[in-house]
Protein backbone atom coordinates (compact mmCIF):
# COMPACT_ATOMS: atom_id res chain seq x y z
CA UNK A 1 0.00 0.00 0.00
CA UNK A 2 1.25 3.48 -0.88
CA UNK A 3 1.45 6.02 1.93
CA UNK A 4 0.47 9.67 1.52
CA UNK A 5 1.01 12.48 4.02
CA UNK A 6 -1.00 15.44 2.81
CA UNK A 7 -0.38 18.70 4.65
CA UNK A 8 -2.08 22.11 4.71
CA UNK A 9 0.23 25.04 5.43
CA UNK A 10 -0.60 28.60 6.49
CA UNK A 11 -3.28 28.27 9.18
CA UNK A 12 -3.50 31.76 10.63
CA UNK A 13 -2.40 33.61 7.47
CA UNK A 14 -5.85 35.19 7.22
CA UNK A 15 -9.44 34.42 8.16
CA UNK A 16 -10.19 33.38 4.58
CA UNK A 17 -7.30 30.95 4.67
CA UNK A 18 -8.53 29.59 7.98
CA UNK A 19 -12.03 28.88 6.68
CA UNK A 20 -10.64 27.02 3.68
CA UNK A 21 -8.33 24.90 5.80
CA UNK A 22 -11.12 24.14 8.29
CA UNK A 23 -13.34 22.91 5.47
CA UNK A 24 -10.48 20.80 4.10
CA UNK A 25 -10.14 19.16 7.50
CA UNK A 26 -13.83 18.67 8.25
CA UNK A 27 -15.05 17.72 4.78
CA UNK A 28 -11.82 16.67 3.12
CA UNK A 29 -8.66 14.62 3.49
CA UNK A 30 -6.38 17.00 5.41
CA UNK A 31 -4.96 15.46 8.59
CA UNK A 32 -1.82 17.59 9.01
CA UNK A 33 -1.95 21.39 9.47
CA UNK A 34 0.79 23.98 10.02
CA UNK A 35 -0.01 27.01 12.21
CA UNK A 36 1.69 30.40 11.70
CA UNK A 37 1.87 31.56 15.34
CA UNK A 38 2.80 35.21 14.74
CA UNK A 39 -0.23 36.08 12.60
CA UNK A 40 -3.24 37.98 14.05
CA UNK A 41 -5.60 35.28 12.71
CA UNK A 42 -3.67 32.41 14.34
CA UNK A 43 -6.06 32.09 17.30
CA UNK A 44 -9.07 32.28 14.95
CA UNK A 45 -7.63 29.48 12.82
CA UNK A 46 -6.88 27.25 15.76
CA UNK A 47 -10.35 27.76 17.21
CA UNK A 48 -11.87 26.51 13.95
CA UNK A 49 -10.08 23.16 14.11
CA UNK A 50 -9.28 22.70 17.80
CA UNK A 51 -11.79 19.85 18.20
CA UNK A 52 -10.84 18.08 14.97
CA UNK A 53 -8.64 14.99 14.74
CA UNK A 54 -5.65 16.71 13.18
CA UNK A 55 -1.87 16.64 13.56
CA UNK A 56 -0.92 20.26 14.27
CA UNK A 57 2.56 21.59 13.66
CA UNK A 58 4.37 24.93 13.81
CA UNK A 59 4.76 26.56 10.41
CA UNK A 60 7.34 29.13 11.50
CA UNK A 61 7.07 32.34 9.51
CA UNK A 62 9.60 35.13 8.95
CA UNK A 63 8.31 36.68 5.72
CA UNK A 64 4.77 37.95 6.25
CA UNK A 65 3.13 40.08 8.92
CA UNK A 66 4.69 41.39 12.11
CA UNK A 67 7.13 39.46 14.31
CA UNK A 68 6.44 38.62 17.92
CA UNK A 69 9.92 39.85 18.86
CA UNK A 70 10.63 43.59 19.02
CA UNK A 71 11.70 44.45 15.43
CA UNK A 72 14.59 46.51 16.82
CA UNK A 73 16.14 43.26 18.07
CA UNK A 74 15.86 41.46 14.72
CA UNK A 75 16.75 44.05 12.04
CA UNK A 76 18.10 41.48 9.58
CA UNK A 77 14.62 40.03 8.98
CA UNK A 78 12.41 43.12 9.40
CA UNK A 79 11.89 46.32 7.44
CA UNK A 80 11.45 49.95 8.46
CA UNK A 81 7.70 49.36 8.88
CA UNK A 82 8.37 46.77 11.59
CA UNK A 83 7.07 43.90 9.49
CA UNK A 84 9.00 40.94 8.15
CA UNK A 85 10.88 41.25 4.91
CA UNK A 86 8.88 39.80 2.02
CA UNK A 87 9.64 36.33 0.69
CA UNK A 88 10.78 37.90 -2.60
CA UNK A 89 13.65 39.63 -0.76
CA UNK A 90 14.90 36.27 0.49
CA UNK A 91 14.56 34.70 -2.97
CA UNK A 92 16.36 37.54 -4.73
CA UNK A 93 19.20 37.95 -2.23
CA UNK A 94 22.68 36.99 -3.46
CA UNK A 95 23.65 35.83 0.01
CA UNK A 96 21.91 34.82 3.22
CA UNK A 97 21.22 38.05 5.13
CA UNK A 98 19.49 36.32 8.06
CA UNK A 99 21.47 36.73 11.29
CA UNK A 100 21.34 33.44 13.17
CA UNK A 101 21.06 34.87 16.70
CA UNK A 102 18.27 37.20 15.59
CA UNK A 103 16.19 34.57 13.84
CA UNK A 104 16.54 32.24 16.84
CA UNK A 105 14.87 34.94 18.98
CA UNK A 106 11.85 35.00 16.68
CA UNK A 107 11.65 31.22 16.23
CA UNK A 108 11.67 30.83 20.00
CA UNK A 109 9.01 33.52 20.40
CA UNK A 110 6.76 31.80 17.86
CA UNK A 111 7.23 28.47 19.62
CA UNK A 112 6.11 30.03 22.90
CA UNK A 113 3.13 31.68 21.14
CA UNK A 114 2.19 28.34 19.57
CA UNK A 115 1.95 26.82 23.05
CA UNK A 116 -0.04 29.81 24.36
CA UNK A 117 -2.58 29.43 21.55
CA UNK A 118 -2.90 25.64 21.51
CA UNK A 119 -1.90 24.53 25.00
CA UNK A 120 0.31 21.81 23.52
CA UNK A 121 3.60 21.10 21.80
CA UNK A 122 3.76 21.17 18.00
CA UNK A 123 3.60 17.68 16.48
CA UNK A 124 6.19 18.80 13.94
CA UNK A 125 8.35 21.91 13.61
CA UNK A 126 9.33 23.56 10.31
CA UNK A 127 9.50 26.81 8.37
CA UNK A 128 7.49 28.78 5.81
CA UNK A 129 8.58 29.84 2.31
CA UNK A 130 12.11 31.07 2.98
CA UNK A 131 15.25 29.43 1.59
CA UNK A 132 17.78 30.62 4.17
CA UNK A 133 20.48 28.39 5.62
CA UNK A 134 20.52 30.39 8.86
CA UNK A 135 16.73 30.15 9.16
CA UNK A 136 16.89 26.36 8.84
CA UNK A 137 19.84 26.23 11.23
CA UNK A 138 17.87 28.31 13.75
CA UNK A 139 14.88 26.00 13.47
CA UNK A 140 17.09 22.99 14.16
CA UNK A 141 18.67 24.71 17.19
CA UNK A 142 15.34 25.66 18.76
CA UNK A 143 13.91 22.21 18.02
CA UNK A 144 16.85 20.53 19.77
CA UNK A 145 16.57 22.94 22.69
CA UNK A 146 13.00 21.87 23.37
CA UNK A 147 13.08 18.26 22.15
CA UNK A 148 10.80 18.99 19.17
CA UNK A 149 10.44 16.90 16.03
CA UNK A 150 12.17 19.09 13.44
CA UNK A 151 11.16 18.57 9.83
CA UNK A 152 14.04 19.54 7.58
CA UNK A 153 13.32 20.62 4.02
CA UNK A 154 15.03 20.09 0.71
CA UNK A 155 14.05 20.75 -2.87
CA UNK A 156 16.25 18.30 -4.78
CA UNK A 157 13.97 15.26 -4.60
CA UNK A 158 16.08 13.39 -2.05
CA UNK A 159 14.34 11.85 0.98
CA UNK A 160 13.75 13.78 4.19
CA UNK A 161 14.09 11.63 7.29
CA UNK A 162 11.37 12.13 9.89
CA UNK A 163 10.86 9.65 12.70
CA UNK A 164 10.95 6.19 11.15
CA UNK A 165 10.18 7.24 7.59
CA UNK A 166 11.73 8.71 4.48
CA UNK A 167 9.52 11.53 3.17
CA UNK A 168 9.50 12.74 -0.43
CA UNK A 169 8.31 16.31 -0.76
CA UNK A 170 5.89 17.20 -3.55
CA UNK A 171 4.54 20.71 -4.17
CA UNK A 172 3.33 22.07 -7.50
CA UNK A 173 1.08 24.92 -6.37
CA UNK A 174 3.34 27.70 -7.69
CA UNK A 175 3.62 26.21 -11.17
CA UNK A 176 1.68 27.66 -14.13
CA UNK A 177 -1.54 25.83 -15.07
CA UNK A 178 -1.56 24.05 -11.73
CA UNK A 179 -4.21 21.30 -11.48
CA UNK A 180 -4.34 20.03 -7.88
CA UNK A 181 -5.97 16.68 -8.68
CA UNK A 182 -3.63 15.96 -11.58
CA UNK A 183 -0.70 16.89 -9.36
CA UNK A 184 -1.86 14.54 -6.61
CA UNK A 185 -2.29 11.69 -9.10
CA UNK A 186 1.16 12.32 -10.54
CA UNK A 187 2.63 12.28 -7.06
CA UNK A 188 1.12 8.88 -6.29
CA UNK A 189 1.87 7.39 -9.70
CA UNK A 190 5.54 8.13 -9.01
CA UNK A 191 5.49 7.03 -5.38
CA UNK A 192 8.74 5.80 -3.85
CA UNK A 193 8.90 2.19 -2.72
CA UNK A 194 8.98 2.06 1.07
CA UNK A 195 8.72 5.83 1.42
CA UNK A 196 6.00 8.34 2.24
CA UNK A 197 4.87 10.94 -0.28
CA UNK A 198 4.53 14.34 1.40
CA UNK A 199 2.07 16.41 -0.64
CA UNK A 200 2.16 20.02 0.54
CA UNK A 201 -0.76 22.29 -0.22
CA UNK A 202 -2.13 25.66 0.85
CA UNK A 203 -5.92 25.42 0.87
CA UNK A 204 -7.85 28.57 1.68
CA UNK A 205 -10.43 31.05 0.56
CA UNK A 206 -9.39 34.43 -0.76
CA UNK A 207 -9.82 37.61 1.22
CA UNK A 208 -8.31 41.09 0.91
CA UNK A 209 -5.31 40.27 3.09
CA UNK A 210 -4.33 37.24 1.01
CA UNK A 211 -4.73 39.19 -2.20
CA UNK A 212 -2.44 41.92 -0.86
CA UNK A 213 0.17 39.78 0.84
CA UNK A 214 0.47 36.48 -1.01
CA UNK A 215 1.64 35.58 -4.50
CA UNK A 216 -0.33 32.34 -4.16
CA UNK A 217 -4.03 33.08 -4.60
CA UNK A 218 -6.33 31.12 -6.93
CA UNK A 219 -4.62 27.76 -6.29
CA UNK A 220 -5.65 28.00 -2.64
CA UNK A 221 -9.35 27.85 -3.48
CA UNK A 222 -8.73 25.18 -6.11
CA UNK A 223 -7.05 23.02 -3.48
CA UNK A 224 -10.00 23.31 -1.11
CA UNK A 225 -12.23 21.99 -3.88
CA UNK A 226 -9.86 19.11 -4.70
CA UNK A 227 -9.30 18.10 -1.09
CA UNK A 228 -13.03 17.90 -0.40
CA UNK A 229 -14.20 16.35 -3.68
CA UNK A 230 -15.74 12.89 -3.96
CA UNK A 231 -13.51 12.19 -6.96
CA UNK A 232 -10.38 12.66 -4.83
CA UNK A 233 -11.72 10.46 -2.04
CA UNK A 234 -12.71 7.72 -4.50
CA UNK A 235 -9.29 7.89 -6.13
CA UNK A 236 -7.51 7.44 -2.80
CA UNK A 237 -9.77 4.55 -1.83
CA UNK A 238 -9.51 2.90 -5.25
CA UNK A 239 -5.72 3.14 -5.30
CA UNK A 240 -5.49 1.74 -1.74
CA UNK A 241 -3.58 4.78 -0.53
CA UNK A 242 -3.05 5.08 3.22
CA UNK A 243 -3.36 8.62 4.57
CA UNK A 244 -0.85 9.17 7.38
CA UNK A 245 0.11 11.91 9.83
CA UNK A 246 3.47 12.94 11.21
CA UNK A 247 2.46 11.34 14.50
CA UNK A 248 2.07 8.02 12.68
CA UNK A 249 5.71 8.13 11.60
CA UNK A 250 7.31 8.64 15.01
Amino acid sequence: MKRLLIRADDLGFSEGTNYGIAKSVRDGIIRNVGLMPNMPAAQHGYDLIRDENVCLGQHTNICVGKPITDPALIPSITGEDGEFRASSEYRNAKEDFVVLDEVILEIEAQYQRFKEITGREPAYFEGHAVASANFFKGLAIVAKRHGLDYLAMNFDGSPIRFGKADLYMYMDSMKPDYDPFASLKNCMENAHEGGVEMFICHPGYLDAYILRKSSLTVPRAMEVEMLCSDATKKYIEGQEIELVTYDDLK
